[in-house]
């Protein structure tokens, strides 16, 4: 970073800090927090507690299932990556892209139609442009993860359209800790693909203010597989990296104010990339892949070097939370952030692509005392970034230069939206009401960039044009070009939903949801015009359609889904018996994918053709978990998850990577220091297919997990536990990745792990 950005930086983040202050006037007459409070202890033991400040509330939970992962079992689960953690939960499951690499799929559908947030704000990368790009997160570092299934597009906008995954952090200190200092640290190995893992973190407390540090180091080699896949370990799917986040809190018995920094860094492989379909170009309809005239091999190199993407992110969070700020308001809460991301893309020895994304975002919501009988929190979000990468897979050979011999400066995609937002809840009896809308304003600008002037000729040309036409005639016309294949894009979503719960007695509820989300384009969807290497594909975005061939349909930038969605879900809580079952439907309309054109294998390796089409389709389904605990030290879970999407009749064809059936159990027991679990899933086959893809078999899952806990006194303890997961080395293949034939699940993996609480 250079001296004028860093001060730049600086600026905004005090900007950012200033806001979050005057937020909080009145944080200056609180009392210090007393001593520890049962959360405090909670939160001690790695557990979570859901509050209304999350995604659920306890004394009224919301309308469509909400799963917390916390405590014992998600450390036990965690893996590198977000997907692999939650994979296996109800209604969840896992697009991957080897060791590195693996997004959620929630009910059918990954980012953009889920949002993960970082302690109720939003996160910010590059995942939702390419699955081979990494969610920036740690959940090695995470002390639980919230999941809910189903709409939550009134709260967070529309790329909530099918869920939310919330994750909780401790990077900035909410409660002072107990004895003034605590901590905890653990160490992994796994045999599967060599893992070995350092975690640690502490948090200290002086007076009103607690600081805290944490760390986290993973190192792990390619992964074992079947060898029926036709070797031992899947080549290139390695991963390496490190985070890191320093905060500090000021808390006081309402609530707390604190910022944090965040760097992560990563370093990973691309199992099965190929770069020889780099020479992949379009004539109108057709998909060429041989090298002639202009259209020449970008790589002109062998095809067998190690494809990696190395990562980093940086961001600093400002977060607070203050109970009865002013007379009237119940709560306040602060959110602000600055997401400095970039990663570059390599094969061999040529850098081929790079992605960045900066990102400001604030967001503040306000929370009345009850009036009328109702309790509601009205807020506003406004988000700035700056994003950069689609459609470069030469950057090693320079800038790319134009027919008329100038070098372009790839162009930055600029997206500011504001937001708002209310929801308003109320019991009527056993019905409890909840009321939400969102309205959201967002525009999208690629701001012009000059071409780089290479030769003296070119100048002289310049100043004749312009003699005859005018001082900034060239640069308006360059312009009105530029325009024409970079049009700007507006789009001013609204969301809204009502639910109803109805509590039965003994546990038992009934809630009804009906929302109506919509979701505009991303840049990629929008603006996409070239190879995509990840996904051995030439893709072209919505508004540039007519640019690859006048027999396309219009190219557009007017284009919302609009999705009408109705979810059911039954509860139990308390007692032997406890389920959550959910069941859904939904009607979208321009339901944005990538279409199928043609599939080209001149090159030996598949290249498909795909333009971002809008198209009405249908999902319904159902998920969900049943347990019974037949001793207090004993229970069975029986879970599973079913989607379907209906044919796409206006293209007679399916929509892809749609989840399949799964159905499993597991028995889960704790005798004090002593837990264990064994989970058996299958998953079925997937035969309803897009129409360039391949049928994928069922595959069954086996784990098992085995743990003991030292109490070691004073709070203090040491916990050794291992966890196989995959025990019957099955060849699985995830029918959700873009690239499941060349990147299959994990084989057999045995992790040993030592924590330590103090």
């Amino acid at each position: 970073m250079n001296h004028t950005s860093a001060n730049q930086f600086k600026s905004k983040i005090s900007l950012l800090s200033m806001a979050s202050v005057m937020v909080f006037p009145a944080a200056a007459m609180a009392q210090v927090a007393p001593g520890e409070s049962e959360e405090t202890e909670r939160n001690r033991r790695g557990e979570i507690v859901v509050t209304a400040r999350s995604l659920s509330s306890p004394d009224m939970p919301t309308a469509t299932p909400v799963q917390v992962l916390s405590g014992d079992e998600l450390a036990h689960r965690r893996q590198g990556g977000l997907g692999e953690t939650l994979a296996g939960l109800p209604g969840v499951h896992l697009d991957n892209f080897g060791g590195g690499a693996s997004r959620p799929v929630i009910r059918g559908q990954t980012v953009p139609r889920i949002e993960i947030l970082s302690d109720g704000a939003n996160l910010f990368d590059v995942s939702s442009v390419s699955p081979d790009h990494a969610i920036t997160t740690d959940p090695l570092l995470l002390d639980g993860i919230e999941v809910l299934r189903g709409p939550a597009a009134a709260r967070y906008g529309g790329n909530a359209m099918n869920g939310a995954i919330n994750l909780i952090d401790s990077k900035v200190p909410k409660t002072l800790p107990e004895g003034g200092f605590s901590g905890a640290t653990e160490v992994r190995f796994g045999t599967g693909d060599e893992e070995k893992t350092l975690v640690g973190r502490v948090t200290a407390g002086v007076g009103p203010f607690a600081v805290h540090a944490e760390g986290s180091r993973r190192r792990s080699e390619n992964y074992n597989v079947s060898k029926a896949f036709g070797s031992g370990e899947l080549r290139d799917s390695f991963a390496d990296s490190s985070s890191y986040s320093f905060g500090a809190s000021w808390i006081t018995s309402k609530g707390y104010i604190g910022a944090a920094y965040t760097r992560q860094d990563s370093e990973y492989g691309l199992p099965g990339h190929s770069h020889i379909n780099g020479v992949c170009h379009t004539h109108g309809t057709d998909l060429h892949c041989a090298a002639h005239d202009e259209f020449d091999d970008p790589f002109g190199s062998s095809d067998n070097h190690t494809a990696y993407i190395k990562l980093r992110s940086e961001r600093v969070d400002v977060r607070g939370d203050y109970d009865d700020l002013l007379p009237g308001l119940a709560h306040a809460r602060v959110r602000l952030s600055y997401t400095d991301y970039k990663h570059d893309e390599i094969d061999g020895p040529a850098l081929f692509s790079q992605y960045s994304n900066k990102v400001y975002d604030a967001r503040v919501e306000l929370t009345h005392a009850p009036l009328l009988g109702f309790t509601g929190t009205l807020g506003a979000q406004y988000t700035h970034g700056t994003f950069n990468g689609i459609n470069k897979n030469d950057v090693h050979k320079g800038l790319p230069t134009s027919t008329a011999g100038f070098l372009q400066i790839p162009p930055d995609y600029v997206t500011e939206s504001i937001g708002v937002f209310l929801s308003e809840r109320r019991s009527f009896g056993a019905i409890d009401v909840e009321i939400a809308a969102r309205k959201d304003w967002r525009d999208t600008d690629i701001p012009f960039t000059p071409w780089v002037i290479s030769s003296p000729l070119l100048q002289s040309v310049i100043d004749a044009f312009e003699a005859r036409n005018g001082a900034g005639s060239f640069r308006r016309r360059a312009e009105e070009g530029y325009r024409t294949v970079n049009p700007l894009s507006k789009h001013n979503p609204f969301s809204a939903s009502l639910a109803m719960t109805w509590r039965i007695g003994d546990g038992y509820s009934a809630a009804l949801s009906l929302a109506r989300t919509q979701r505009a384009p991303n840049v990629r969807e929008l603006y996409a015009y070239g190879n995509n290497l990840a996904t051995n594909s030439y893709e072209v975005g919505l508004s540039q359609t007519r640019r690859a061939s006048s027999q396309f349909p219009l190219s557009t930038t007017d284009v919302m889904e609009t999705a009408k969605a109705v979810n059911l879900t039954l509860r139990k809580t308390g007692g032997p018996l406890e389920f959550e079952v959910g069941l859904f439907y939904q009607d979208i309309e321009d339901y944005i994918f990538a279409r199928h054109i043609e599939t080209e294998i001149e090159t030996g390796v598949p290249h498909h053709y795909l333009i971002y089409t809008a198209a009405d389709a249908k999902f319904t389904g159902i998920d969900g978990q049943i347990s019974y605990r037949f001793t207090p030290e004993s229970r069975v879970i029986v879970f599973g998850d079913y989607v379907r999407a209906s044919r796409i009749k206006s293209l007679d064809d399916n929509v892809p990577r749609m989840s399949p059936a799964r159905l499993g159990a597991r028995y889960e027991g704790n005798w004090g220091p002593l837990s264990a679990d064994v989970e058996y899933s299958r998953t079925f086959g997937q035969s309803r297919i897009a129409s360039y893809e391949t049928k994928t078999d069922g595959y069954n899952m086996v784990s098992a997990t085995l743990a003991y806990r030292f109490d070691v006194g004073l709070g203090k303890s040491v916990e050794f536990y291992a966890r196989g997961t995959n025990l019957t080395n099955e060849l699985a293949f995830s029918h959700t990745s873009f690239v499941k034939n060349q990147s299959p699940l994990r084989g057999r993996n045995l992790v040993f792990g030592m924590r330590h609480q103090f």
